[in-house]
């Protein structure tokens, strides 16, 4: 029940050593947590209809399949995908509009169909259909989203590759002559480049460029997995690339990271303190959450299923039991003592009821090396949803307005 650092009890509570009840089976992962967001087409449902998922979650609660790390599981979903790929194929003869509609619908599907962890070849052919269909789609934005590759070219490791996929969407009138602002959105564990359409039309009605990019150990990132230093170097290309284009204005760069990604931001913010404006760290693991004292409850708590093999795949370990055991001595930002360089500006952001991420770890970062700015949301889950994207636009905004 306690922090292990300060020997006091989790901000979680009682949760703390709760197992979560959609735990329990696919029949309870749909009705206890799913449908709801489903209905409103809400995060991890977002582009998405509830009438293309319902006869889904009724074929798995019918079948018995539960453990989304399987292949069954992903193929379920796949024919529901074809199809709506096929409608909106035939839309786009006629209705632009439509067609949009459509092809996000198509991968909103094939979003839950790879979830939790690209873990098998139907999982990754899954990814690259809705990239595709992503693509089919940001080209018929009024301002399009560009499928972008660049070197990798401050990449070292030999388990690094030699390219960095990106999506890239820039406002119109954007010239070297009129550069514009950016932000580098770090995606998660689960949440890659194709998941994030709302955000970049954020960025884009303020005037900003949107880098997205797939974070170290997840998807089609070329970093090298199990190295705590990787993300440096992929900061590093992409930023040289940036000020390479001439079209960004270097001065007005920020990053945003989501949930895992926010460990990236929050390193970012340390580590290319001088070449960011600021940067968002959201639902962030920093220290606590890379204990074994933590994961050992954390993994029965709000993910729809374990996350132990998605994150013991995603930082690189053999076993679980290596993950729990290592994780925190090597990819700490405390026991790295990356949060006792400066910073540039950063915001911490989540739920105080964090089941995933502790809210400790975003609270620790106040007590290391440049002081931070945060906004916590009393009782509120994972990312501080809904309203915490409330609180990022403005944020940015001022930070964008006076940098400088």
């Amino acid at each position: 029940m306690t922090d292990p650092r300060t020997g006091s009890a989790w901000i979680l509570g009682d949760k703390f050593n709760q197992k979560y009840p959609h735990l329990e089976s696919i029949d309870a992962l749909w009705n206890k947590k799913w449908k709801f967001p489903c209905e409103r087409s809400l995060y991890p449902f977002h582009d998405g209809k509830y009438e293309d998922f319902a006869p889904i979650f009724e074929t798995l609660i019918k079948k018995s399949i539960h453990d989304g790390y399987s292949v069954e599981y992903t193929k379920e979903f796949l024919p529901t995908c074809e199809d709506l790929v096929k409608k909106a194929d035939e839309a786009a003869k006629k209705d632009k509009k439509q067609a949009i509609e459509l092809y996000l619908r198509a991968c909103a599907v094939y979003r839950i169909a790879r979830f939790p962890y690209i873990n098998s070849d139907v999982k990754k052919e899954a990814y690259q259909a809705q990239k595709d269909a992503y693509m089919k789609a940001a080209a018929l934005f009024d301002t399009p989203i560009e499928d972008v590759t660049i070197p990798h070219t401050a990449g070292t490791s030999k388990d690094e590759g030699k390219e960095i996929p990106l999506y890239v969407r820039i406002p119109h009138g954007t010239s070297k002559d009129k550069p514009c602002p950016a932000v580098i959105l770090m995606c998660g564990l689960d949440g890659h480049r194709p998941d994030n359409t709302t955000r970049s039309d954020e960025f884009l009605s303020r005037g900003w460029a949107s880098i997205i990019v797939d974070i170290p150990g997840t998807a089609d990132c070329p970093a090298d997995r199990r190295d705590p230093t990787s993300p440096d170097r992929l900061w590093t290309s992409i930023l040289d690339w940036m000020e390479k284009e001439g079209v960004y204005n270097m001065k007005k760069v920020l990053c945003w990271g989501l949930s895992a990604g926010g460990h990236n931001a929050i390193r970012a913010a340390h580590t290319h303190a001088k070449r960011l404006a600021g940067a968002v760290g959201q639902g962030a693991g920093t220290h606590h959450f890379f204990s074994r004292a933590w994961l050992e409850k954390a993994k029965d708590h709000e993910y729809p299923w374990t996350a132990l093999p998605a994150l013991t795949e995603k930082f690189g370990y053999k076993s679980e039991d290596e993950f729990l055991d290592n994780a925190q001595k090597d990819f700490s930002l405390v026991e790295l003592k990356v949060v006792d360089m400066p910073a540039c500006r950063l915001l911490l952001i989540n739920g105080t009821h964090d089941g995933l991420m502790p809210i400790e770890d975003s609270m620790l970062m106040m007590e290391y090396g440049t002081p931070k700015e945060a906004r916590f949301f009393t009782g509120l889950l994972h990312m501080g949803y809904p309203p915490a994207n409330g609180s990022v636009y403005p944020w940015m905004e001022q930070v964008m307005a006076t940098a400088s």
